[in-house]
């Protein structure tokens, strides 16, 4: 099977096998456009795995002399999926009638015959019928249509490359041909041909007009480029005859051209003038272009270069051109800038930057898209981390996200407020700006779980004067105290202060003109309307507690009793002190009567009661104890955790930065390695890791791996038994999105297996891409059949089928094993944060709970398994799960391939007394889809089974 050329593979639904001998009355008596459907027909068949033999006479002497264009392009796919070789190997008979055929076609006026002929020639692997055709195609190179030049051109290339006795003097003659020639397509398939196959010829072309390089059309100049990377690679000494071209080519008209020049360029060499040039022309790339996917894939080639040491420095100097890239409106395009001019900043830039960040912030103000409210959290987050990495700058960023504040997009204040709160704490010096600025937006804002942050941090910081404003500016946003009585005259229909207050300007202008029939002005008075029901707007905090929501209640009690012990430490008067705490005390007790008044929508909870009475007793009593809780322990505790992130983080930091030593001592030697080593200033080699890449399917796995027989020998699977007349084994090699089967099957017995065939089905969402060709087996012989399998998303994917072939006797079928596809091969670990976590676990709706069914006696040991056996990462920080409690909560994460999130949440306990008791609990998890839950709910039982079996 290896022997046989790839063809055009052309998709069919499935068809019903036709009589060939109506096949053949359709192509000798039907007119045209029969013959036309007839073709048609016959080719999906033969891709699909049908034999007609005693068609290829038909054809040639009915099909074969219409000159009807439609017919010569069918017949050329025809020509090349029909199996022109006889079983022994020799060329058909009826195949030199074609060969003349194929010769009158390229001497056809026609110039698309000629093309098309000439194309269709490339894929021919038979010498016997491209030989009589040498002096027609020769011929064809001086044809007056390009078409046909390039085309012969190209036909030349692959008989050369295939069979060079065919046309040994075929790089000379190319040679020759592109001196002569004006046309770029020409020109640039013959440099293309001398490039593999005489690059000193190319490269004598090439210094002979290295002037005029930025004239050629783009096809050609790409073509340039890879021949100066090869030959630089090759040989370094010939960088600086060739870079200046390629420092040219970086202001070539096509995107294309400048994508590849500045790749080039920074393989090739890594001085500070060409690591600019290339970085620059990328970001220009990135700015110009439309097209979203081109500039991801440019900013992942500046985020490479990034991550180069010598670069790094370089790049620097660029940041203000890389934040040019936030015009673009897509939002990962923008997420990937942030993060790479965050990479990049340093103390030079930092305030230009944060200046181009406060404008982006002003313009998504007023702008209604559904990314914006995701774009603001960026920008914010930005702001935070150059806050936080220069303090220098922090002065000048406050005032900006405190706006953010009162905005209804709560994911962007929360996020402000985590930055406030731990500027607060790491910048004292900041703190009276902060205050004073959060006083100032209080009243603005519109959300119960912004407000409630905000009252905790001004009830942690706030100090002296501002003390009296804090709680001015929280009674202004409850309304009247009490509450219960304001509600009263509220639901009697009596107006409070401030309503009467508003009545009374209302009342002088609420009279209306109105123009009658006969032209003349009438006035109707707002007495004399009929009343509207409308809506009683209440105060912020009051809505809150009216809906319900009395956490904000408990803690709007907990920050007063903060502010009356500081205002009681800073004034000894006691009147004064009794006087703010009676105020501050009626303010909660007035929460408390709210709550069991039956007013609000749902009453207050006994945890939120228990709170406030806490508070009322602390500020009663005021023993040592307690006041030092409220005072010193809520702020230490804060700073515990602020320093544990800063531990995680720079942990985090230091194994990104670790350098690993690429080859350990007793490997063995590598010449790639060596033949590198000869120059350090070259960087890596793109074309070996590209075919790394494409040999493993993804960018981690080195080629040792993928080539080692232990690896294979891991993914084999036994389809059938020893004792079948046929045993059949499958290798799978899963890639990104396809899996291929290379199945190996042997004839056990002492027969000669006809028209021996692998049939495969498929459950899941995979999808066979082509029926494998039957084959003919020996007695005691192999062979091995290659399936592919597309994927379109992570789900468990079951492959199964049987092996169909002919004795000399009858029809025999071997059913084979199934083959599980497992969805570990397409989830990798991932990381989010907590609140990205906890949004995506409200918004999936498919939740799959498995029950925890384990040998393990260790509940840190369970979670590794797990981790392990699932291939996903564990978010909840170690030093949250350290010690050992009986009991243990973690949240984990994975990401699919094809985007998919996946969310568990692990719950397990065994009793600390009885050290042998096994761990017990559940794991609820939850993806976008079904299939991705259950799935990974399969997984995970199947993987405790076999854990519970190994014990």
């Amino acid at each position: 099977m290896s022997n046989v050329p790839c063809y055009t593979i052309i998709n069919s639904p499935d068809l019903e096998v036709p009589n060939e001998m109506q096949l053949k009355q359709d192509l000798e008596k039907g007119d045209t456009n029969v013959k036309i459907e007839t073709l048609k027909k016959v080719i999906k068949l033969l891709l699909n795995g049908e034999r007609y033999p005693g068609l290829i006479m038909t054809i040639i002497r009915f099909v074969l002399p219409v000159q009807n264009h439609t017919i010569k392009k069918l017949l050329l796919i025809f020509w090349e999926i029909v199996p022109k070789t006889s079983s022994d190997g020799k060329l058909l008979q009826e195949m030199i009638l074609v060969c003349d055929a194929f010769r009158k076609d390229l001497q056809h006026p026609n110039e698309f015959l000629r093309g098309s002929t000439l194309r269709f020639l490339c894929k021919l692997k038979e010498p016997e019928l491209l030989e009589p055709l040498m002096p027609a195609i020769r011929a064809c190179l001086d044809h007056r249509h390009s078409y046909v030049r390039r085309n012969a051109v190209l036909a030349i290339f692959t008989i050369y490359k295939n069979f060079d006795w065919l046309v040994p003097d075929g790089p000379e003659l190319i040679a020759t041909f592109l001196d002569t020639q004006q046309d770029m397509s020409c020109k640039r398939n013959a440099f293309l041909m001398l490039l593999h196959a005489d690059q000193e010829r190319a490269l004598n072309y090439l210094a002979s007009c290295i002037d005029q390089v930025q004239s050629f059309g783009d096809i050609l100049q790409l073509v340039i480029v890879e021949l100066i990377y090869k030959v630089c690679h090759a040989n370094p000494a010939e960088r600086s005859r060739f870079i200046r071209c390629i420092y040219n080519l970086l202001n070539s008209s096509s995107n294309a051209v400048r994508y590849e020049s500045a790749g080039t360029l920074v393989t090739l060499s890594l001085a500070p003038t060409a690591i600019k040039a290339a970085a620059g022309c990328y970001i220009e790339l990135i700015v110009k272009e439309s097209d979203n996917n081109v500039k991801l894939i440019v900013l992942d080639r500046l985020i490479a270069m990034k991550e180069n040491e010598h670069m790094e420095k370089v790049m620097q100097d660029l940041v203000m051109d890389v934040l040019r890239v936030l015009a673009a409106p897509d939002i990962e395009v923008r997420r990937k800038t942030l993060a790479l001019a965050m990479d990049l900043v340093s103390s030079r830039n930092i305030n230009e930057m944060v200046q181009v960040l406060q404008k982006e912030v002003a313009k998504t103000h007023n702008v209604e898209h559904e990314d914006t409210g995701k774009y603001r959290q960026l920008l914010v987050r930005t702001l935070h981390t150059c806050s936080i990495k220069f303090p220098d700058v922090a002065s000048h960023v406050i005032p900006v996200l405190v706006e953010f504040l009162s905005d209804t997009n709560e994911l962007a204040a929360i996020d402000v407020l985590i930055f406030i709160r731990e500027a607060i704490q790491k910048f004292p010096a900041l703190q009276p700006l902060i205050i004073k600025h959060l006083i100032e937006a209080f009243p603005q804002i519109k959300s119960s779980k912004i407000h409630r942050a905000a009252v905790w941090i001004l009830g942690e910081y706030v100090e002296g004067a501002q003390i009296l404003e804090v709680i001015a500016a929280i009674q202004q946003t409850l309304g009247d105290i009490p509450m219960v009585d304001a509600e009263q005259r509220r639901l009697a229909g009596d107006q409070s202060e401030e309503q009467q207050q508003q009545g009374v300007v209302n009342n002088t202008t609420n009279s209306s003109s109105k123009v009658t029939s006969d032209g003349t002005y009438a006035t109707q008075s707002a007495y004399s309307l009929a009343p509207v029901a409308k809506k009683e707007k209440r105060p912020p905090l009051r809505q809150y507690l009216m809906d319900g929501d009395f956490f904000i209640g408990a803690a709007l009690s907990a920050t007063l009793t903060k502010l009356a012990l500081r205002y009681a430490e800073l004034h000894p008067d006691a009147r004064t002190q009794n006087r703010l705490t009676t105020q501050v005390m009626l303010i909660m007790s007035s929460i408390l009567h709210l709550g069991k008044s039956g007013f609000p929508t749902k009453p207050i909870t006994h945890d939120d009661s228990d709170r406030i009475m806490i508070c009322l007793r602390t500020l009663s009593e005021r023993t040592p104890e307690a006041i030092a809780v409220f005072m010193h322990d809520c702020r230490d505790a804060l700073g515990k955790m602020l320093d544990a992130q800063h531990e995680e983080d720079q942990r985090l930091l230091k194994e990104k930065q670790r350098v690993t030593a690429k080859v350990q001592p007793d490997s063995p030697v590598n010449f790639a390695q060596l033949s590198n080593g000869r120059d350090n200033q070259l960087g890596e080699n793109v074309f070996e890791s590209s075919l790394n890449q494409a040999l493993a399917g993804t960018k981690n796995a080195q080629i040792n791996d993928i080539s080692s027989p232990n690896n294979k020998l891991n993914k084999v699977t036994q389809l059938t038994g020893f004792s079948d007349p046929v045993y059949a084994e499958a290798y799978v090699n899963v890639n990104q999105y396809d899996i291929v089967l290379d199945v190996l099957i042997v004839n056990q017995t002492n027969d000669t297996l006809q028209s021996c065939t692998l049939e495969l089905a498929t459950l899941g969402d995979l999808k066979l891409v082509e029926r494998p060709q039957p084959v003919v087996l020996a007695p005691h012989d192999f062979c091995n059949i290659k399936a592919n399998v597309k994927v379109s998303s992570t789900e468990n994917g079951i492959i199964f089928g049987n092996i169909v072939y002919d004795t000399a006797l009858n029809t025999n079928v071997v059913v084979l094993n199934t083959i599980h596809i497992d969805i570990m091969d397409y989830i990798i670990p991932a990381s989010c944060t907590d609140t990205e976590f906890r949004q995506m676990w409200q918004d999936f709706e498919w939740e799959n709970k498995v029950t925890v069914n384990t040998s393990f006696t260790d509940l840190h040991e369970y979670l590794k398994h797990l981790l392990k056996s699932t291939n996903m990462k564990c978010l909840t920080p170690e030093k949250a799960l350290s010690g050992q409690c009986g009991f243990l909560a973690a949240n984990i994460y994975a990401k699919s391939i094809f985007g998919e999130n996946a969310l568990a949440n692990l719950s397990i306990e065994k009793p600390v007394d009885d050290p042998d008791s096994k761990v017990t609990g559940h794991i609820r998890i939850r993806a976008k889809s079904q299939g991705m839950a259950l799935s990974l709910g399969d997984k995970i039982s199947s993987s405790q089974k076999q854990a519970v079996q190994v014990a």
